[in-house]
């Protein structure tokens, strides 16, 4: 029956699988062009810090929509996923010279592939959720993987092609990063998409909010948000900061070293993860993950910090889709508000904890001690989940 099962929804696992490298394309391609966009079209390094807040933002806005409607068609609304994804991708390589002022193009380019992101981030998770997998937090964490090694092979591809080919052909390559959203629309047209809830009925975000216990789950997703963005986003400057490389280095060294961690962990789980315990994998994930901050915030020794993060990127790789697969099964009629709403979540963790660091580097000039506050995540991570076990039983 497994080899049935295997056969049959293979190709909505490897839509899903290319769904997730492609968010991980738009999320990490356009900030690794922010000195071609200076040098291009003049537009100041501070105005560029408006692309990935713009991302964000729509992206929280798509999560949000999505929450409101509890009867999606998925099939219509992954594809458009992908084709948004793909026209914003494009759309880098010729939009922003035809305004006056580029960044206006850029922007725009921005939000239609944060459109494609946020329904991404909502649609693929509740898809693999609702295949008749054998073990649903295995395929769920080997999912979540694919954004860590899509990070990884944008980040490695991208620098490889500005080596031999030059920065100043970014915009090829803006087209080559979309023809796996491009391809990826056949899967998607094509697979086998199953009903979320049996009856298609789920619950709407008003009944989710009326249980309790749900927003102990929504607590649980922004810290598993926080814990994983905080280091994701802060690893470049860290990398640089505490062992004095230049940019082209703390990149590889700082966030691709740690997708590339976050990955192997993802990985490891769903390989393997079909004979632990969810809760207390969690559990002991996030006592490593408070220990990896204090490693990398209070190490005098620059190597030992660095260790410190990419033990980190092994800790944190389970938290968001363990988060998404404990909600699921404790609240198996869901339905979509349930998935956007965490996915939600995610993103709010995945913008208070980054911005927390930031605030406290720029008050004592050390990201250290950003990196130091950010230990507070994993706590309420493990306390959360303290209080699930207490409510699984």
């Amino acid at each position: 029956m497994m080899n049935g099962i295997a056969k049959n929804y293979n190709k909505t696992k490897i839509a899903c699988y290319l769904g997730f490298i492609t968010q991980a394309i738009v999320a990490n391609f356009t900030p690794l062009l922010f000195t071609a966009f200076h040098r291009e079209y003049g537009i100041p390094l501070a105005n560029l810090a408006l692309i990935p807040a713009v991302f964000y933002i729509i992206q929280l806005i798509t999560d949000f929509l999505c929450a409101k409607f509890k009867n999606i068609d998925y099939r219509k609304s992954i594809v458009i996923s992908e084709i948004a994804a793909a026209i914003g991708l494009v759309g880098l390589a010729f939009i922003p010279s035809l305004f006056s002022n580029p960044m206006i193009g850029i922007l725009i380019c921005v939000c239609i592939y944060a459109v494609g992101s946020g329904l991404i981030e909502v649609l693929c998770s509740p898809i693999i959720e609702a295949c008749p997998f054998p073990n649903k937090e295995s395929s769920m964490s080997l999912l979540h993987s694919f954004y860590c090694w899509g990070a990884v092979g944008v980040i490695l591809g991208s620098t490889l092609f500005f080596t031999f080919f030059g920065v100043d052909n970014w915009k090829i390559l803006a087209c080559v990063w979309a023809l796996i959203p491009l391809y990826n629309i056949i899967n998607f047209t094509t697979c086998p998409i199953e009903p979320i809830v049996e009856d298609a009925d789920g619950m709407n975000m008003g009944q989710l909010l009326k249980n309790q216990m749900f927003w102990i789950f929504l607590l649980l997703m922004v810290a598993a948000g926080a814990s994983e963005c905080t280091m994701a986003q802060w690893a470049s400057a860290f990398a640089e900061a505490s062992l004095g490389v230049d940019k082209a280095i703390g990149d590889l060294a700082g966030p691709c070293g740690f997708a590339f961690c976050m990955g192997l962990g993802r990985l490891w789980y769903g390989k393997k993860g079909q004979n632990l315990d969810l809760t207390s994998y969690m559990t002991g994930a996030g006592i490593l993950c408070f220990a990896a901050y204090l490693t990398a915030s209070l190490s005098p020794i620059p190597h030992i910090s660095l260790i410190g993060c990419m033990i980190n990127g092994l800790a944190v790789g389970i938290m968001w889709p363990g988060s998404i697969s404990i909600t699921s099964k404790l609240i198996p009629t869901g339905g979509t508000s349930m998935f956007a709403m965490l996915a939600l979540a995610g993103d709010m963790g995945g913008t208070l904890g980054p911005s927390l660091v930031g605030i406290c580097t720029k008050s004592s000039e050390n990201i250290q001690n950003g990196l130091l506050a950010a230990s507070v995540f994993p706590v309420i991570l493990v306390v959360c989940l303290f209080r699930i076990r207490r409510y699984g039983r």
